[in-house]
């Protein structure tokens, strides 16, 4: 099956950043979209940031100006880059694959990695 295993997150001060990575078991490029998505506690996992085949990225707009996705399809590794972080961005981080089918999308998941900002 499809593995995909985050790495980066840690406890930074509000202001700070952090750089977010995603390995994945096979080429990304067999994956119509990757993605970051987050879910704080008590509250509902939301996309962050996803970037397509083609390259086309997407944000929240908490995020946007602040986060950065990106791809090196030769480490088959997705990355996040988080600058100027806030409290409210803490949540554990979520990397996803997706691929599209004629059924419906498939989606995997990485098992998360925690994201704290705090003073």
């Amino acid at each position: 099956q499809v593995q995909l295993v985050e790495s980066g997150g840690g406890l930074v001060q509000p202001g700070g950043s952090l750089r977010l990575s995603c390995a994945v078991s096979e080429n990304i490029f067999n994956f119509n979209a990757m993605g970051w998505y987050r879910q704080a506690p008590g509250k509902q996992r939301e996309l962050v940031a996803a970037i397509t085949g083609g390259g086309g990225t997407n944000y929240a707009d908490s995020v946007k100006g602040r986060f950065t996705i990106s791809r090196d399809n030769a480490k088959n590794t997705v990355y996040l880059q988080m600058n100027s972080l806030k409290p409210e961005d803490t949540a554990v981080y979520y990397c996803n694959a997706l691929k599209m089918r004629v059924t419906g999308r498939e989606d995997y998941w990485g098992r998360g990695t925690q994201v704290t900002v705090s003073s």
